[in-house]
């Protein structure tokens, strides 16, 4: 087994592990966060119905940046593109799902530019 595939089995174990004490209900979605190293994705979800409600990412129309996708500051535009999409289909509080990635450089700059951005959790 590559170091590759022995990192993405921890991730999983550590996504498994944060998704049995965290769900999104119709009050309180799950704002989930999804990397590679050239984009960023973030989806705001209600678990009861399984609907997205909102999302955005650096391949959205919306994004318009120029230049490298896989860096903080374009997470921080994402974070505020996801928290204008969440405010628009009316969702205040969230529950942040990190997926597994830990809580640091991009996943960081994008959950406090969708703080700034008026979502709370």
């Amino acid at each position: 087994m590559g170091n590759t595939a022995t990192r993405l089995l921890k991730r999983n174990r550590r996504k498994v592990s944060i998704r049995k004490h965290l769900a999104g209900t119709t009050e309180r979605p799950r704002l989930t966060v999804f990397r590679t190293t050239k984009h960023i994705y973030a989806q705001i979800v209600d678990d009861v119905t399984g609907a997205t409600l909102a999302a955005a990412s650096t391949q959205s129309k919306a994004f318009k940046a120029k230049g490298h996708k896989g860096n903080s500051d374009a997470a921080a535009k994402v974070g505020a593109l996801i928290a204008k999409a969440g405010k628009k289909a009316g969702v205040g509080k969230v529950v942040f799902d990190r997926n597994g990635y830990l809580f640091h450089g991009r996943l960081k700059a994008l959950a406090d530019a969708a703080r700034e951005g008026g979502l709370d959790f």
